[in-house]
Formats: C-alpha cells, structure tokens, sequence
C-alpha cells in the first residue's frame, strides 16, 4: 500500500457498524444520532422530535413508532405548512397530512476503501460558500445550504481559480461520518475529480478511527457503481421522504 493510504479492511466492519452505547446501530438512525451527540449545538428539540437549524440542513429525526404526541411535536417545530423530512421508513401520517416524496435511497458503508490524502484538495472554508452553493445549484447533488459547511470539513478542487469540483462531512453519528455534497463542474467530469475527494474525505474520517459512509438515490446507479469501485458496499435501503403539515 502506498505511503499515507490508510485502508478500511472488511474484518473491522463485517457485519457491524458503530453502535451506541445502547446498542443500536447508529447507522440506523444517523440523523438522531448525529442531533443528539456529535451535532448537538446544531439542532433543535422538541420531544421525540430533532432537526437542524434551517439554514444548516434540511435532516430531521423522526421517531419510527410515532404518536400522537410525536406529529403535535413535528407540528411546534416545523409550523402548519411546514415539511417534515423523513429517512429511513414512511410511517403512516395523521389525516390532513400529505405525502410530499417518498424517493428510494441506498446507504452503503466503507468495507475495503483505500483512503488517501489528496495534495491538491484544498479545506474549503466560509469564505468559498458562495462558490460552493453554486456548484451544488449546477450539479445537483443533494441538499447543501448556506451553514452545511459547519456540519464537517469540505474539501475542493479548483482550476485556475474556480472551484470545480468538492465533497465533504455531513452527518456524523457517533463511531462514523458520512461522505455528502459529492459534485464536479460539468465540464470538468470524466478526470477522476469524485473519486479522488471522495477518498480524500474518507482518509480523513479513517484518521480519526471513525467509519466512512454514504447515501445515494437508488436510481442513481452511476453514483453506486463509483462508489462500489472505491470500497463502498450496500448497508440497507431505505427512503427520503417528507410530508406537507397541515396548515
């Protein structure tokens, strides 16, 4: 292995994923994870119910049991007409709300990533934000908002001064991190722009003895493909989804 490459190896992640203290997989539910440890000055609470502040993610925790009690929570923190993301499973709404997206998705996790720094990524900070929403606004990766950049390290890739190419942390359940905001300029793709950050990002997370992972939409087989090819193996299905509250 080449010097500075650092490995995820199957053995250390075969068949487990971090768990808490527990001793549920943390995978299973990152977002509450992320909300309730690592992320916590990020968020804000009501019961059951967690999100991150607007400007910073889109991300909700969702109980998968929900009460009555839970959608009331969802409704003080959201507002009437307001959206409640959901990841992971649909549960059945209250009457009066209405399904707004249900988008099957993939989480797969590194098992055999060889990670490695890239000397040409450069820590993508405040100031680049504004280049940064609007790489997001041209390749449409995923949601990425004026403060995702405080949910981890971003890292870029520029050509003769403009940003064409970045990745970075987004969730961070206790034990991992997930890999987001995977984009290349257009007119920059087929150079192995992607692939080099996504294993730039996740060298980091390794560093920190951490496991990498990541989320894609499942009809974005290009996206899998890449990622299998650098490590990534299928975790679970699930779905992005949201509802319309009542106003």
């Amino acid at each position: 292995m080449p010097m500075g490459h650092h490995r995820v190896m199957s053995e250390r992640t075969a068949d487990a994923s971090p768990t808490a203290r527990s001793g549920v997989d943390v995978l299973d539910d990152p977002v509450r994870s992320s909300l309730s440890g690592h992320h916590r000055h990020l968020a804000q609470r009501r019961g059951r119910v967690l999100r991150y502040r607007r400007d910073v993610s889109v991300f909700a925790a969702f109980p998968l049991d929900p009460g009555p009690a839970d959608w009331s929570d969802a409704v003080e923190l959201f507002g009437p007409g307001g959206t409640l993301p959901i990841s992971g499973s649909m549960p059945t709404p209250p009457p009066g709300w209405a399904t707004t997206m249900a988008l099957p998705g993939v989480q797969m996790i590194a098992r055999a990533v060889e990670s490695a720094p890239d000397p040409a990524a450069v820590i993508l900070t405040d100031d680049d934000v504004p280049e940064m929403l609007d790489l997001v606004a041209r390749t449409r990766p995923g949601p990425f908002l004026p403060r995702t950049i405080e949910m981890g390290t971003y890292l870029g890739l520029r050509h003769g001064g403009a940003l064409i190419a970045m990745a970075g942390e987004r969730l961070h359940p206790a034990g991992a991190t997930e890999i987001s905001a995977v984009c290349t300029d257009p007119a920059h793709r087929g150079r192995g722009l992607a692939s080099r950050l996504v294993l730039a990002v996740a060298d980091g997370i390794v560093r920190r003895g951490e496991i990498p992972f990541l989320h894609t939409a499942a009809e974005n087989v290009t996206a899998i493909r890449l990622y299998e090819s650098l490590g990534f193996e299928l975790r679970k299905e699930l779905v992005f989804g949201s509802f319309r509250i009542p106003d």
